[in-house]
């Protein structure tokens, strides 16, 4: 036995809790005092779900944010790249394809024309498509900028990089650190509200409105435009206000038990969630009610309050489409009462903007201009709606999708080109978002790509500038405005200080 192990060997339990008491304890008061501390923010938190002063001066109050899940091709819609016509169904350039990773393109694939004209529309002379005549004629009111990037090429991971700032699920959305720093204007509705349409939710899911690591009371909350707007806001048979008041002061009494035991102020959240609920049930009805606006304003939007889409529950909703569908401006229409009832984000997801062109209804030629004609009435309208309201100066609209698509048409079902069956693949390195609204200059072209729309030459944007900018115009410092989650000054732009606000896109 060596006299190490002998030493050992008279060690006893006594000797060694003797001994490391010091450092067992030291972890013991450290993990109360974190407890204690996590507690305490979580319960400042919940109970700071109003409104709260901004760190800077802003120049948006409100967000509505439309985001066209796919990713719309900005070649066809603002990118005017005659150049592309010279080499129209030539083989794709090498320098394009050496190095780079591509979701579905094999071998060469040959370039692709636009599909569609373009013109110069407004007092700023924007290119904008013929797929969007209405969105044109407001185009004045918009910055749109074409050379934003991202790191991510599948659709999952890009939503919640540009959702979230990071392409892994966990992390707080950009409403609800909108939400965290702001707080609700209006206590009977959510500071944080999500619509849907286009018949299936986006790829990464409802993680694109999650608080991640900030309190749940600060996630979005998903109502619908027809039905309950938010499942199970409703009594139950049998239940009157009465009962449902005192079902919820007993069920408040047994979570600040449960706080008091178990120290988890996710009880806290959960008793504010139920109030928040209790309050709703009078309050969201009426604001999710459109029938009450006049003709003209429905008009306006394309709206038709009631209606009911076959593609919003179908198997695959693409083959379903129809340009007159009134899903879309049915939600921009409840965004603009939102907004003006004190709902500080909203947040409209559009599906089947994935225009590969490898299966039906997904195609450019064919499948493009129909959802352009579902958006583009409807855009123009809560633009020009919230123009005549007074309320365009302090609401920041963002349009885009999470990433662009290629120069090339996508070559891994078909070669030729093909009626109903032209596509792109995914396009990282370059696209279009365009902002309105809230401090925002209208009539700004920002950025320039190349000749055929790859790279940008001028101005590159990435996706923590945007996230960047807009946390600016709400008046929150996106370098400082932080939430300290294990052990880290957790930021929505990330650790480092790649972000930047775009003063040049600021009036």
């Amino acid at each position: 036995m060596t006299p190490d192990l002998a030493r050992l060997c008279t060690q006893t339990r006594r000797h060694l809790l003797e001994t490391a008491g010091l450092g067992i304890g030291s972890m013991a008061l450290q993990s109360l005092l974190a407890k204690d501390s996590h507690a305490e923010t979580t319960l400042k938190n919940t109970a700071a779900t109003a409104e709260q002063p901004p760190m800077l001066a802003p120049t948006a109050k409100r967000v509505i944010y439309l985001h066209m899940a796919g990713s719309p091709s900005q070649l066809e819609l603002f990118e005017h790249k005659p150049d592309l016509d010279k080499l129209h169904m030539q083989d794709c350039p090498a320098s394009f394809l050496e190095g780079k990773r591509f979701a579905f393109i094999k071998g060469v694939p040959k370039i692709l024309a636009g599909q569609f004209s373009f013109r110069q529309y407004g007092e700023s002379g924007q290119w904008i498509s013929e797929l969007l005549p209405h969105f044109a004629s407001v185009s004045d009111k918009a910055c749109v900028i074409r050379t934003v990037q991202t790191d991510q090429f599948n659709h999952a991971p890009s939503q919640l990089f540009i959702h979230t700032g990071t392409p892994r699920l966990g992390n707080p959305s950009l409403g609800s650190w909108i939400n965290y720093g702001l707080g609700s204007v209006n206590e009977n509705l959510p500071g944080f509200v999500v619509l849907l349409s286009g018949g299936k939710t986006p790829d990464a899911g409802k993680s694109l409105w999650g608080s991640g690591f900030l309190p749940s009371v600060y996630q979005g909350v998903q109502c619908r435009t027809t039905g309950d707007p938010v499942l199970y806001l409703t009594d139950p048979e049998g239940m009157d206000r009465n009962l449902r008041r005192r079902m919820l002061d007993t069920l408040a009494e047994m979570n600040a038990a449960e706080f008091e035991r178990s120290g988890d102020a996710e009880t806290q959240t959960r008793i504010s969630q139920y109030e928040l609920a209790y309050r709703m049930q009078m309050s969201v009805p009426e604001v999710m009610d459109i029938s009450q606006e006049p003709k003209h304003i429905l008009d306006m939007y394309g709206a038709q309050p009631g209606y009911v889409s076959a593609a919003e529950s179908a198997d695959d909703p693409r083959v379903l489409y129809k340009g007159d569908d009134p899903t879309f401006p049915n939600n921009c229409l409840l965004a603009r009462r939102l907004i003006e009832s004190g709902v500080r984000f909203v947040q409209l997801y559009d599906w089947g903007w994935d225009h590969h062109g490898s299966s039906l209804g997904e195609s450019i030629d064919e499948t493009l201009p129909i959802k352009c004609q579902q958006i583009d009435k409807a855009i123009a309208g809560l633009i020009k709606d919230l123009d005549q309201r007074g309320l365009l100066e302090e609401t920041l609209i963002v349009w885009g999708g999470e990433f662009g698509r290629t120069p090339m048409m996508q070559n891994n079902v078909n070669t030729e080109l093909k009626k109903g069956y032209i596509g792109r693949d995914h396009h990282p390195y370059a696209f279009t978002m365009w902002m309105a609204g809230g401090g925002i200059k209208g009539g700004l072209a920002f950025g320039k790509t190349d000749e055929f729309g790859y790279y940008p030459v001028e101005n590159p944007v990435t996706v923590r500038d945007i996230q960047a900018t807009i946390q600016h115009v709400m008046g929150l410092d996106p370098h400082r405005f932080s939430y300290l989650y294990q052990g880290l000054d957790n930021r929505l732009i990330g650790p480092t200080d790649e972000g930047s606000v775009l003063t040049d896109v600021l009036s």
